[in-house]
């Protein structure tokens, strides 16, 4: 019996960006890095990825959820009637 292992390789390149920012704030971005256990191309790297991330798409029933609670129903109410009286008050037919 023969095991072959093939390993495969994946790597981003990276570039270098140059940041002017202010002393005290760059102070401030170390001492935060260090308690984070981080560098600061890491947390720029992360906000940058966070801020261009892609909007996820909300659940149709997450949407419903959200949506305004009407005050008042009247449960004996036709509703397909009320609706084309509505509609009627709209455009004037």
């Amino acid at each position: 019996m023969r095991i072959v292992l093939k390993y495969a390789y994946i790597w981003s390149m990276k570039a270098r960006l140059n940041l002017t920012i202010d002393d005290a704030l760059l102070e401030h971005v170390k001492g935060y890095a260090v308690k984070q256990q981080t560098s600061i191309s890491e947390l720029v790297e992360n906000y940058f990825k966070s801020v261009t991330k892609p909007v996820k798409r909300k659940n149709i029933l997450t949407m419903v959820d959200e949506l305004k609670k009407p005050t008042k129903v009247d449960t004996k109410a036709d509703l397909k009637e009320l609706y084309y009286q509505d509609k009627a008050k709209k455009y004037g037919f």
